[in-house]
């Protein structure tokens, strides 16, 4: 009995400028991209054609979207096209796919550019781009922690606002009833009531008093990456108060 042969998806791209300027005919990419697969040892599943579509920009193309979605899905064993700018002339989306594919189990095979994942050569080329987009992704996360943490040294509220404040355009401004926390922190050091008698008197739970009792938002700071900075936001309770009530709960036994 013969066994079945894999799958294949073929997708073809062209635009109306790449027709113009050089020749680019999808008819001609499929033909030679089917012929290929064959060659192989593939059956195709489908052929996914955008036309007229630009290649800067994947999430607009919505064959590609679909052929995307049904390698997640394991519908074929491989995905075959005609040259890797067919694909995305982003470098980065381009990096970013082909990983994606990879752990999908996916081969992805470009017949102009000679790679494809049967051969030594052809897997060290889906090692080269995985190392690229692991790069790419700790470059994206870099930036954003460097966008975030800039802003917290300016002053700038990161979270949402705690009890006390509001938050309004991203910043925080005071909320209805503010000197109910300078009253909170005040009633806990000045007698003798638990955390959860003082949590139930305020509608929070015990671990929301507690956590309330240690936030530093109150001092006027914020926090990010466990490093904290000066902020631009109303102070809702003196240094020394605070000081006062950590020492409490230090010696309660309560941090």
């Amino acid at each position: 009995m013969t066994a079945a042969r894999p799958l294949a998806a073929i997708y073809v791209r062209v635009s109306t400028q790449d027709q113009v300027q050089h020749g680019f005919s999808l008819d001609a990419q499929q033909e030679s991209l089917i012929n290929y697969a064959k060659a192989l040892g593939y059956e195709i599943y489908k052929i996914y054609r955008d036309e007229g579509k630009s290649g800067k920009d994947m999430k607009h193309r919505s064959e590609m979207m679909q052929m995307l979605k049904d390698a997640e899905e394991k519908k074929f064993s491989a995905i075959f096209i005609y040259k890797l700018d067919r694909f995305s002339r982003s470098l980065k989306d381009l990096i970013l796919t082909i990983d994606q594919l990879k752990e999908w189990g996916i081969d992805f095979v470009s017949l102009q550019d000679k790679i494809e994942t049967a051969s030594a050569t052809g897997k060290l080329m889906f090692q080269i781009i995985g190392a690229f987009a692991e790069f790419e992704r700790n470059v994206i996360g870099d930036r954003t922690k460097f966008t975030m943490g800039r802003k917290a040294r300016e002053g700038g509220f990161i979270t949402k606002a705690p009890k006390g404040y509001q938050l309004v355009n991203k910043k925080l401004i005071l909320g209805e009833d503010p000197d109910q926390i300078k009253r909170i922190f005040e009633e806990f050091l000045n007698s003798e009531i638990s955390l959860t008698q003082l949590a139930k008197k305020n509608n929070l739970t015990t671990a929301g008093i507690k956590k309330l009792l240690q936030n530093t938002t109150y001092l006027g700071k914020v926090k990010f990456a466990h490093q904290e900075s000066q902020g631009q936001h109303p102070v809702l309770v003196s240094k020394q108060l605070f000081e006062q009530v950590q020492s409490k709960m230090k010696e309660k036994g309560w941090i």
